[in-house]
């Protein structure tokens, strides 16, 4: 199997990587355990990186892949700060949470 062919993105309740198996193929996983597949079945990436196999008719009853645009949302014109009545444009801005010592402090 080309190891190298393109991912795809699918989810269910996670997103998951996944490849369709061209040809037989037989590894240890991280956790320990053997994980085979034959031609058809598919080579399974979670997000914390462990790879799995998974049969075929069990992934395509599960999995529903995701397309383009549901990867990469397009940028709408208030977050891009370009608001359509001309108003300032509102960013999004990370929470800086505070730390144990500060949450003391302000409870004093």
């Amino acid at each position: 199997m080309n190891l190298e062919s393109q991912w795809t993105v699918y989810r269910t309740r996670f997103l998951v990587r996944a490849r369709q198996l061209t040809e037989p193929l037989v590894f240890t996983d991280a956790l320990g355990r053997e994980q085979s597949g034959r031609p058809g079945d598919y080579l399974v990436e979670s997000a914390d990186g462990i790879r799995r196999i998974t049969r075929q008719v069990l992934f395509e009853d599960i999995y529903v892949p995701l397309t383009s645009t549901q990867l990469c949302p397009p940028v709408t014109r208030v977050q891009a700060g370009v608001p359509g009545d001309g108003a300032p444009g509102v960013f999004a801005r990370p929470i800086a949470r505070a730390s144990p010592e500060d949450r003391i402090r302000a409870t004093a």
